[in-house]
């Protein structure tokens, strides 16, 4: 079987494990929508950012929903290596790009429909966006970038990791990212030894390209530092995934 025929029927059957993993299907969708209704209404009040709080978080809320569920691919990519599946698919000729590839897809398909139902609450939360069509599928196709590139990020780090509870650890280290961002406050609100980091991490530029191009402000060169480092992670990822798949398929 070719690498491009088992592409889709890989990505079949990650989406169809990940639709049987109920426990960690409900929390991908549930925990962006918990965070999101406890900074709007527990900490929103007392944080000045010139528009209504909500508005101001959404695009923080989704970077936060769209890592957290590619992160869960590290996990079901180790889970696969361990369980000695791998070596059935490898005496079907189906190779490492199909594997990795179906993973990353079901990941991509897992989130969109996670960003939807975020979009879906944060508009009866009062969010309201200013973009025209093309600012929304900028906006959009950022965030789809941004899902390939931590999801390429996961699988690499599913196929480095020794067994499924540490690649676990990886889902931690994505969700904390935001924070130290202007996901949910100005950066030049922190402390100022924390701005060089905060202003300089991949989570603040890809925010602030959705931030802007919803609300219909001028983005500057964040859509471009955005979409180099989705690049930069993507190709790192290509780079290590064949060879790491090919040393843990021996």
């Amino acid at each position: 079987m070719s690498e491009l025929a088992a592409w889709p029927v890989m990505t079949g059957r990650a989406v169809r494990l990940s639709l049987r993993n109920l426990d960690a299907l409900f929390i991908s969708f549930l925990m962006p929508v918990l965070v999101m209704l406890l900074f709007v209404y527990l900490f929103g009040g007392a944080i000045q950012t010139g528009v209504d709080y909500v508005t101001y978080a959404v695009p923080g809320i989704l970077v936060m929903c769209a890592s957290y569920g590619a992160s869960l691919t590290a996990v079901a990519v180790s889970h696969d290596m361990s369980r000695g599946i791998v070596d059935r698919f490898r005496s079907m000729d189906v190779g490492g790009g199909a594997f990795l590839g179906g993973h990353v897809a079901a990941s991509t398909v897992r989130n969109l429909t996670s960003l939807v139902i975020v979009f879906v609450v944060a508009f009866l939360l009062g969010f309201r966006a200013e973009a025209d069509l093309a600012g929304w599928a900028a906006a959009v196709g950022v965030l789809v970038v941004f899902v390939l590139a931590i999801s390429a990020v996961s699988a690499v780090v599913g196929l480095l990791a020794k067994t499924p509870e540490v690649a676990g650890g990886f889902t931690f280290f994505v969700m904390f990212l935001p924070y130290p961002s202007s996901a949910f406050v100005p950066v030049h609100t922190m402390p100022a030894w924390l701005h060089g980091f905060a202003e300089n991490q991949p989570a603040t530029p890809i925010i602030e390209s959705v931030r802007g191009l919803l609300l219909g402000q001028p983005v500057g060169n964040d859509p471009w530092k955005a979409l180099a480092w989705c690049g930069g992670f993507l190709l790192v990822s290509a780079m290590l995934s064949g060879r790491l798949f090919r040393r843990r398929a021996r």
